[in-house]
């Protein structure tokens, strides 16, 4: 089969396309026929030599692909045997970008209704980590007020629709007018232009002067302090992402005081049953929130297989709405 292979740690030049042996399914999991993968930062993070897969895990890149079971590992029970035909989407660890890739059979979905199989290659990915996240770790609720970091990236688009079901307030930071406008449709109430505005200056300002209830972060470092001063009274922020830097400096005083909590979790790494969990937590809660129409995907462009580097520069340039996909055929 075809799979993509990173020679080396650098920009999407050392991106090829190699053949490579078909993966062969174990018991309990099940063979896929990839339509198509996307692409996340964990993605770009690991071919720039800053995020190696964990220890066991394919060394091809990609966490979530849609595709057709074809087969499932020998001694398979019943159940997982009744998958094979059945169009899907699956969360991985690694090995997304191949033609072909094995997964454990309880972190897989059925492909929502109405949504075509190459547009759901980019959904498990993000729901797992914003129902996660959102509803698991900072334990939003009706009537919270939540910041989203990056509203009209892939976590962020999902972030803004999914809450908008759930009847939170919820202000998202953008780069641009042509991105505001987006975020305002997907969900959000309060736009902030970080290129244009002071964050906590106007986080204060639509707050009243309370703060956010949660903050979900894709930034880090140099946020953090800005962060912490923009959250409530017991505030929770959850930190998944550090493109602006993975240290900083901490007031103590200042979360003692609020009562602030900061949780920072990573998705690809968890065990097996720690998945599973997540997964079944998804199709309870935000799979039918999907095949009603309520959320929708946001696809911004699809690249061929042959086409990865491309697709990698052009996630590289930031100009992105949504998911970018590759697709196998």
């Amino acid at each position: 089969m075809r799979a993509v292979h990173y020679d080396g740690a650098g920009g999407p030049e050392v991106i090829m396309v190699t053949e490579v042996p078909d993966p062969v399914p174990q018991a309990g999991e099940v063979l896929i026929e990839v339509a198509a993968a996307a692409l996340n930062r964990a993605d770009v993070m690991q071919r720039r030599g800053m995020y190696a897969p964990p220890e066991g895990v394919s060394e091809i890149p990609g966490l979530e692909v849609s595709g057709r079971v074809v087969a499932a590992g020998e001694g398979s029970d019943l159940g997982v045997e009744e998958l094979i035909g059945k169009e899907v989407v699956a969360l991985l660890a690694g090995g997304g970008y191949a033609e072909k890739v094995v997964v454990d059979a309880r972190h897989v979905l059925p492909v929502p209704a109405g949504v075509s199989l190459t547009d759901a290659a980019g959904l498990i990915e993000v729901a797992a980590t914003v129902h996660s996240n959102l509803r698991g770790e900072a334990q939003v609720q009706p009537g919270d007020t939540v910041l989203i970091h990056g509203g009209t990236g892939g976590i962020g688009s999902f972030a803004l629709q999914h809450l908008r079901c759930l009847g939170v307030e919820v202000l998202t930071t953008v780069g641009s007018a042509e991105k505001a406008r987006l975020a305002v449709e997907l969900g959000a109430d309060h736009v902030i232009n970080y290129n244009e505005e002071d964050l906590g200056e106007r986080v204060q300002e639509i707050t009243e002067g309370r703060g956010v209830d949660v903050i979900l972060d894709v930034v880090g470092a140099k946020y953090l302090q800005t962060n912490l001063a923009s959250l409530a009274l017991d505030g929770r922020m959850v930190v998944i992402g550090l493109q602006g830097g993975r240290k900083g400096e901490v007031d103590l005083g200042l979360m003692l005081g609020k009562r602030l909590r900061i949780i920072a979790t990573t998705l690809r790494s968890r065990g097996a049953e720690a998945k599973a969990e997540i997964v079944r937590g998804v199709a309870a809660e935000v799979w039918p929130l999907l095949d009603s129409g309520k959320i929708r995907i946001q696809t911004d462009r699809t690249f061929p297989l042959d086409q990865a580097a491309e697709a990698h520069e052009y996630f590289d340039s930031g100009t992105h709405t949504g998911k970018i996909l590759l697709r196998m055929s």
